[in-house]
């Protein structure tokens, strides 16, 4: 692949994920990007047969993104700055990849690839990423936890993740998207966890609500 196509097929894909975060992604369409971009669609097209193949990549990047950041670290023990690392992470990943959370369910639908490794990705990988991040919370004292409320804890986490934009969007239907929206979402996210915090880290819990409250 020349480096002229590497370009191309890479502005294709970043300035795809800037439209579809502000516009939508039902809204665009290849030649709304192609425009956009300045070129013909038949060189978009070149690259990228239809808009779900772009949406498929976008979709590789998350969670690229998602793994690489949380992956628990192999070469030290977890301390307390991880949980702002945690939370850091999701706000990041809602707020850049947000139009996937715009209308996820129909977006599926009509990307099959997508939809079965997403469902994979879920199921898998980012289960595991999560139990391993509580597991390490519970290990410093950080969290008080059963083992059995691991897993329904980690999946209220990603519904409140998973639909927090449709939420804003139907609790505010005149206000755009905005990143107060994520931020409002992650307290929400330290709402379900404060249960589970200890007594001698409150404070810092504390703190790091501050840091997300608008």
């Amino acid at each position: 692949m020349s480096k002229n196509r590497i370009k191309t097929y890479d502005r294709i894909i970043q300035e795809s994920l800037k439209l579809f975060n502000e516009q939508g992604e039902r809204s665009i369409t290849t030649n709304h990007i192609a425009a956009h971009l300045g070129i013909s669609p038949g060189n978009l097209y070149y690259h990228f047969r239809n808009k779900e193949e772009i949406v498929y990549q976008i979709f590789l990047m998350y969670r690229e993104f998602i793994n690489q950041r949380l992956a628990v670290p192999e070469n030290r023990e977890m301390t307390v700055d991880d949980l702002v690392n945690y939370l850091d992470t999701a706000f990041l990943a809602m707020w850049q990849f947000r139009f996937m959370f715009y209308d996820l369910p129909g977006m599926l639908a009509r990307n099959p690839q997508m939809q079965s490794e997403y469902h994979q990705f879920v199921n898998t990988e980012l289960k595991n990423i999560l139990a391993e991040h509580f597991r390490e919370f519970i290990r410093l004292g950080l969290l008080e936890m059963d083992e059995e409320d691991i897993e329904p804890v980690s999946i209220n986490i990603w519904l409140v993740v998973k639909f927090w934009f449709a939420f804003e969007q139907t609790a505010r239907p005149k206000a755009p998207i905005t990143e107060e929206s994520g931020h409002r979402g992650v307290l929400q996210v330290l709402a379900l966890l404060k249960p589970y915090v200890q007594d001698q880290y409150m404070g810092s819990f504390r703190a790091l609500c501050e840091r997300h409250k608008v």
